[in-house]
């Protein structure tokens, strides 16, 4: 059974191949949004012909997925401070700064508002979430190590409730938030912890 495109990792010349194409395809995302993504464009940017990209990665969507894997791949490790809250600190100025920069703040936004109406896309942007979140959980579970956190603490939920409102921030006022919008949404999503608004249910 042949992989779905865009799923096969790569070496050598290939591995150049694919950098270039998602490079080319994160610029058209960034600049034009999903809707101006073209296969036949994003080979002419990358400087690759149009028959190896379509062989590659067979559609936008297959694109687009391979893109979001990527940049999982690629984001930086977790902090390990010793200090739950500085590390979930760390984790919300991570994400803040990516939602500043002009290209990634974008090309999260192109891609948030194609997976509102595209399915495969969606799940390559709910898996890119998955990857994120189960690497920044540990911080919570040492949290609740060292008796930081209530036992049970549910610690992906704890992650995503830090970054839930800079998401928010960014998709209703068109702006990406501040630092300090990012200090008050992980010292608020870690009070809620210590005050057990995050234990799983049935754990005490």
């Amino acid at each position: 059974m042949s992989a779905e495109p865009g799923t096969v990792r790569p070496g050598g010349r290939t591995a150049r191949v694919r950098a270039a194409v998602l490079r080319a395809a994160g610029d058209v995302l960034a600049e034009q949004g999903f809707a101006h993504l073209d296969l036949a464009d994003v080979a002419r940017r990358a400087e690759v012909g149009k028959t190896t990209v379509y062989r590659r990665w067979g559609s936008v969507t297959g694109l687009v997925a391979d893109l979001l894997d990527d940049m999982a791949e690629q984001s930086l490790p977790r902090a390990e401070t010793g200090s739950v809250r500085e590390d979930l600190r760390a984790n919300a100025q991570l994400v803040q700064r990516t939602l500043a920069d002009a290209r990634q703040g974008a090309l999260f936004r192109a891609v948030i508002a194609a997976a509102t109406c595209d399915a495969r896309t969606a799940e390559s942007l709910r898996r890119f979430y998955e990857v994120r979140v189960a690497e920044w959980a540990p911080c919570v579970e040492r949290g609740m190590e060292r008796g930081e956190l209530p036992v049970g603490t549910d610690a992906a939920t704890v992650v995503r409730a830090v970054s839930a409102p800079l998401y928010y921030a960014l998709l209703t006022t068109g702006t990406a938030p501040e630092p300090a919008e990012a200090d008050r949404a992980a010292d608020a999503a870690i009070a809620a912890a210590i005050a057990g608004a995050y234990v799983a249910t049935g754990t005490s």
